[in-house]
């Protein structure tokens, strides 16, 4: 069942870039891509900050999913 899981939000990933090479990439493909991030954790004042590598090619890719997965849902009109 976690394998399940794991595989569709992986998916959802890959599409949510809408990078085409990744929409259509094998699962390992888009974690070697996406997931296995070489970026550095740093914590300070009770605030957590990711720091991505400079030139790293697939940093766009990886903002647009972050953005879209932690941004507060929009509210809803009346």
């Amino acid at each position: 069942m976690r394998a399940v899981i794991a595989f569709n939000l992986t998916r959802a990933a890959a599409v949510l870039t809408e990078a085409p090479e990744l929409v259509k990439a094998t699962t390992a493909t888009v974690r070697r891509k996406l997931i296995h991030v070489p970026a550095r954790v740093a914590s300070s004042a009770r605030r957590i900050t990711l720091h991505l590598p400079q030139h790293w090619s697939w940093q766009q890719p990886w903002t647009q999913v972050f953005d879209r997965v932690a941004d507060p849902p929009a509210i809803a009109s009346s």
